[in-house]
């Protein structure tokens, strides 16, 4: 029996992963530079990796001034964003069949909370536990296990949504089952530890999806 559903926000809840390597390539372009999209899609869901996103630019153009067009392209892409296809199906059939909800991610709560808000769904979760709540972030199980025990729930009944392969690590080594919708950049991803692989979440009807759990 599926007592709780945790999912991930980034890349799972709203694309917002794509935005950063979209952002970076931009910036690049602006500067005459080629961005490598391959080398920024592969940390996608890291944290801590080594990753300089300017490698490439001439030195003559300021690191901050190279950061803050970055933010500004990865700002206005985002928020045009729609929240990903199945979320809102999903999330309403957990909320008709009782099914806990928790949101487990590798950014901070400035990040995830603010978006959240924004989309009209941060009501929808019990617990929203983010990297700075715990001692490591994904793919050490830590927000996943800090989650399971929020909601009062054990592993074996409940379900990982994820998007990145640290993600599905992290789910995986808290003992959950774990279904992965890869976004854009992390379809070429190969994830080894998924119960159930989807092209995108609207695939199946919620109630078929979790049947195969």
């Amino acid at each position: 029996m599926v007592a709780a559903l945790i999912l991930d926000f980034d890349g799972l809840i709203l694309d917002t992963e794509t935005p950063l390597v979209d952002a970076w390539e931009a910036v690049h372009a602006e500067v005459g530079s080629v961005f490598d999209r391959g080398r920024g899609e592969g940390i996608i869901g890291h944290v801590g990796v080594a990753f300089d996103p300017w490698e490439g630019i001439a030195l003559d153009h300021e690191r901050s001034d190279l950061e803050q067009r970055f933010l500004r392209h990865k700002n206005r892409i985002i928020v045009k964003q729609p929240i990903l296809p199945g979320i809102i199906d999903l999330l309403d059939h957990a909320r008709d069949h009782g099914i806990a909800l928790a949101v487990a991610s590798n950014s901070p709560h400035v990040h995830v909370d603010r978006h959240l808000d924004r989309l009209g769904l941060i009501d929808r979760f019990a617990a929203i536990v983010c990297r700075e709540d715990v001692p490591h972030g994904k793919p050490q199980p830590d927000v996943y296990l800090a989650a399971l025990e929020n909601l009062g729930v054990e592993a074996v009944h409940a379900v990982a949504f994820e998007d990145s392969v640290p993600g599905h690590q992290a789910a995986h080594a808290a003992g959950l089952r774990v279904a992965v919708i890869p976004n854009p950049c992390t379809r070429a991803h190969r994830f080894d530890h998924a119960h159930l692989q989807l092209d995108a979440l609207d695939q199946l009807s919620p109630t078929k999806l979790l049947a195969k759990f």
